[in-house]
Parts: C-alpha cells; structure tokens; sequence
C-alpha cells in the first residue's frame, strides 16, 4: 500500500494563504477564460466530497445572452426589494453596495443538486436529505480555491429567487438551485472582504464560536 503525500510546513503556509485570499469577486475584467482552464476548474470542482459519493451537483453554463439578461432582471427585482425592505439608513447603505458582477463577468455558471440522484444508493440521505445540496455547496467551494489559486476569482450571486432562476434556466424540476457564480478576473485582487471595505460588516477576530457538552 502506498504512502501518501506529505504536505510541509511550506504547503501549508500557502494553503492559508489560499483561504485568506478567497474573496467573494464583483468586479471584474472582462477578460475571457479559456475553455480548457474553466473545463479543470470544474474538474477539479468534482473532487469534492459528497453524502454517499452521489455527486449531485449539476452545473449549468449561462452564455445566452437572453437568459443572462433575464438572469439581470431577476437580480434587479430581487435587489430592489431587499433594498426598500430596509429602514434607513440602512436603506442608503444597501444601495451603495455592488453584489453582483453579473455584466462584466465573462463566465456565468448556474449550480445545482440533484436532491435523488441514482448514483450513491441513497446512503446518507434517508435522515439528512439537504445533504445532496450541502455536497454541491462543497462543490462550489473548491471551484472558488482552485480558481483563486489560478488568479481567478468567482463571485456568489444568491440576490436570486430559486425558482425563478430554474424557470429561465429551463432545467429539470426536481433540481434544487444553490448558487449562481460569476467567475473571470478580478480587476484588483484583495485579501479583505469588500463587504468589509464597504463598511457594511466586519470579520469577527476572535476565536471559533465552540461549544462543548
């Protein structure tokens, strides 16, 4: 049986290096990604661990330009909303934020879970079944650092109504929508979150919240 590799002090040194400099991305260079590098990103999304090895994600590439405009719409309306349900000035705050790169991100991509998928037999899911959708998430998250460690950053969008991103999406009806990802080039890389620039929240400094029984 052979040994595996061994990750040095050096490895893990830019591993966290890695973690602190994943950032949720909205602005971006328009830039585009070449197949082959989105094609291994996604590959490497695949290596994620998931409930029963079932791999339920589904990912879905957005380039229509009608369906990424009524992707934009759907954001609008959404954003408005969350907005005026705001008092101020919390309200103006809001308003001045950017959340979406939705127009200058050259690769749109849907993610899905498939909440009964054929692969796994089911193992893991008759108590926990929004375990299919927790492994697609886990999905997302290892596309974003693989991405990251390529220079490429990827942005949630989560400013969406499910349904109604499945309804332009046309995908099958069983899907359960967990994100939609603007991926391409950051304009300017940045090891602090903009949300925190922004002043709208802050890293908590301290240590993990644990509680022990």
């Amino acid at each position: 049986m052979s040994e595996g590799p061994v990750f040095d002090q050096a490895f893990r040194e830019q591993l966290a290096t890695l973690f602190r400099w994943r950032r949720d991305v909205r602005r971006f260079r328009p830039d585009p990604v070449p197949e082959q590098t989105l094609d291994r990103l996604l590959r490497t999304a695949c290596l994620a661990p998931s409930v029963g090895l079932s791999e339920p994600w589904r990912f879905v590439r957005v380039d229509g330009p009608p369906r990424r405009a009524a992707i934009r719409s759907e954001f609008e309306r959404c954003n408005q909303a969350a907005q005026s349900a705001l008092p101020d000035p919390a309200a103006a705050r809001y308003a001045a934020l950017k959340l979406a790169g939705l127009d200058q991100a050259p690769c749109h991509l849907a993610l899905f879970a498939d909440p009964d998928p054929v692969q796994g037999g089911g193992l893991g899911r008759r108590t926990m079944p929004d375990t299919t959708a927790y492994s697609a998430a886990m999905a997302l998250h290892t596309l974003w650092l693989a991405a990251r460690a390529e220079g490429i950053g990827l942005g949630w969008v989560s400013i969406l109504r499910p349904a109604e991103v499945a309804r332009i999406l046309d995908v099958p009806p069983c899907w359960q929508f967990v994100a939609y990802a603007c991926i391409g080039w950051p304009e300017r890389p940045d090891d602090v979150p903009e949300l925190e620039r922004a002043g709208w929240a802050r890293r908590d400094p301290g240590p993990p919240s644990v509680l022990r029984r």
